[in-house]
């Protein structure tokens, strides 16, 4: 456990609260993006991570990254999917998850992520299937620093974090009819290019780092109460200009 690590009164805290949000998408109508970019956050912060992603499954049967807690996981993300190979591959098309102590020793088994993922830091990685009975959506994937498995706590942790998360996302309702699925994951998936595109604008407009950039669109969209593809779109199209939200941009750690 690093040294940043929540007391065990902290930790409870914050996993109460977190489930308490994701709960909150057992209704009608919900935001998925901020729903799973909080996902990863709270991954971050409970667990002895040093960096979460996550992927979804697309209509056509492909990976897509759409949330991750810094560039550089998103980067590595990408290259998982470009490459063909990677843990986060594998917890897909098993449904299992794949838990990896030591990346040096997956080398032969994927020869390409694994000296990646090492260069750039990272020692262990785990991949936890988002899963409901037989029907897998995508995973989540936490990125460690040091050698060695997550306890058996933190594992419970991560798969509740992402159970919780999959149900809210393949809710009864919504599960009646394949299409609708499909239709909702798919909105995930296309509302994360016109955030990434908003993202840009944005650190353009502003002279942001892209995650600074971020902070401001997610923070205008929830003061305002609104959707964050919503106003991604608006700013892109140029519905709202960038110093709308750049004027009530969020210390980062309010995100």
């Amino acid at each position: 456990m690093s040294d940043n690590a929540p007391s065990t009164t902290q930790r409870e805290s914050r996993l109460l609260q977190a489930l308490v949000q994701l709960a909150d998408t057992l209704v009608d109508d919900y935001d998925v993006v901020d729903l799973l970019h909080r996902l990863v956050e709270h991954c971050v912060q409970l667990l002895d991570a040093t960096a979460a992603g996550l992927m979804l499954s697309d209509q056509h049967g492909g990976l897509r990254v759409v949330a991750y807690s810094s560039a550089q996981t998103r980067m590595l993300e990408l290259f998982q999917v470009q490459a063909s190979e990677g843990p986060c591959l594998d917890c897909v098309h098993s449904g299992e998850a794949v838990l990896v102590a030591d990346l040096t020793t997956e080398i032969r088994r994927w020869p390409r992520f694994a000296p990646l993922a090492l260069e750039e830091g990272f020692a262990s990685v785990h991949a936890v299937p988002m899963r409901l009975r037989r029907e897998t959506i995508g995973t989540l994937n936490l990125f460690r620093r040091e050698t060695g498995l997550l306890s058996d706590e933190d594992l419970l942790v991560v798969r509740a974090l992402a159970d919780t998360a999959t149900i809210g996302i393949l809710q009864e309702r919504a599960i009646r009819r394949s299409e609708v699925v499909t239709e909702q994951l798919q909105t995930a998936l296309n509302s994360r290019v016109v955030i990434e595109q908003a993202k840009g604008v944005l650190a353009f407009a502003g002279d942001l780092e892209m995650e600074q950039a971020f902070d401001a669109l997610r923070g205008y969209a929830r003061n305002s109460g609104r959707r964050l593809a919503d106003v991604a779109r608006e700013l892109v199209v140029g519905e709202l200009r960038p110093q709308d939200l750049l004027a009530v941009r969020r210390p980062a750690s309010d995100a």
